[in-house]
C-alpha cells in the first residue's frame, strides 16, 4: 500500500509554517508535525516515520536549523530541505557543510515549495550528483543520499507526488524499455533505472531476480512450473539457475 510523503516542517514563524503546511496539504503531502525548535524537531523525528523535513536556519532556540541538518545528515537516512530569508555567501557556505538536498529562499510560492521538494526527493530516488547550474544558493542544494532506500520501504513516483511503498507490499518488478513497472496486488509505478541497480535497492534475503527481465519477492510465489512461476495470478518466466534455488529452498 502507497503511503503520502510524510514531512516536518521545522519553523519558528507560526504564519509561516501554517502556510506552508497548507500549501503541502493541498498539493498531497502529510504533516507529520510542525515543531519551532531543535529539540521538538529531534524528539518528532525519534518518534515518528518522517520521509522528508523542511527546516529554516534561523530557529528559537540555541541550536540552529543546520545543527539539525547535521543530526539528520548522521542519524537518518532522509532528505531535507532549509527554507530560509538568508542567501548571503556565508549562510551559504554554512548550510553546504551539512550537505541539504535543497535550499529554498523566502518568500515563495506554492510551486516554488513543490518544486523543491520534488527536486529533493528525485535526487535522493535516484542519486543524482551532477551539479546544475544556478547560484550560489541553488548549489547548497546539491550534494544529495546516494539511494532511495529507507529501512522497510523505497520512494516510488505515482503521477505528480512519491510515494513510500513497503517493501513486503511488492510482488515483481519487470522492465520494460527504460523504465522498470513496480507491481503490488493493485497498483503498478513506473521507475526509471536499469533493473541491475534496483535489485541492489532491495531485501536480498526477499528479492532475487527470477528472470533477465524480472526481479520477484519470494514470498509471493504461489505455484512454479518447469518455465514459470505464479504471483498474483500472474505468469513469470525464470531462468533454469532460479528454477533451482526455488526447489532447492522449498526442499531444504
Amino acid at each position: 500500500m502507497e503511503q503520502p510523503i510524510k514531512i516536518l516542517i521545522v519553523e519558528d514563524n507560526v504564519i509561516i509554517a501554517d502556510d506552508m503546511q497548507s500549501m503541502l496539504e493541498e498539493i498531497g503531502y502529510e504533516i507529520v508535525d510542525n515543531v519551532i525548535v531543535y529539540e521538538q524537531a529531534e524528539e518528532v523525528l525519534r518518534t515518528k516515520q518522517v520521509d522528508l523535513v523542511l527546516i529554516d536556519i534561523i530557529l528559537a532556540s540555541d541550536k540552529t536549523g543546520i545543527d539539525l541538518g547535521k543530526h539528520i545528515r548522521e542519524n537518518y537516512d532522509i532528505p531535507f530541505i532549509f527554507v530560509t530569508s538568508n542567501s548571503d555567501r556565508a549562510t551559504v557556505e554554512n548550510a553546504k557543510t551539512v550537505q541539504p538536498n535543497g535550499y529554498l529562499v523566502k518568500p515563495f510560492e506554492q510551486q516554488d515549495l513543490y518544486t523543491s521538494i520534488e527536486i529533493a526527493l528525485s535526487n535522493f530516488v535516484y542519486g543524482s550528483k551532477n551539479r546544475p547550474e544556478g547560484d550560489a544558493a541553488e548549489a547548497a542544494a546539491d550534494e544529495v543520499t546516494s539511494n532511495s532506500v529507507l529501512k522497510d520501504s523505497i520512494f516510488v513516483k505515482k503521477q505528480h507526488l512519491y510515494y513510500r511503498i513497503q517493501f513486503e507490499d511488492i510482488l515483481f518488478i519487470k522492465a520494460d524499455n527504460v523504465y522498470l513497472e513496480v507491481n503490488t496486488r493493485d497498483k503498478k509505478f513506473l521507475v526509471r533505472s536499469p533493473l541491475k541497480d534496483y535489485l541492489e535497492k532491495l531485501p536480498r534475503n526477499k528479492f532475487y531476480r527470477a528472470h533477465k527481465s524480472y526481479i520477484v519477492n519470494v514470498d509471493h510465489i504461489d505455484a512454479i512450473n518447469s518455465r514459470d512461476i505464479m504471483i498474483n495470478n500472474k505468469a513469470i518466466p525464470i531462468s533454469k539457475d532460479f528454477k533451482e534455488f526455488i526447489i532447492s529452498a522449498m526442499n531444504s
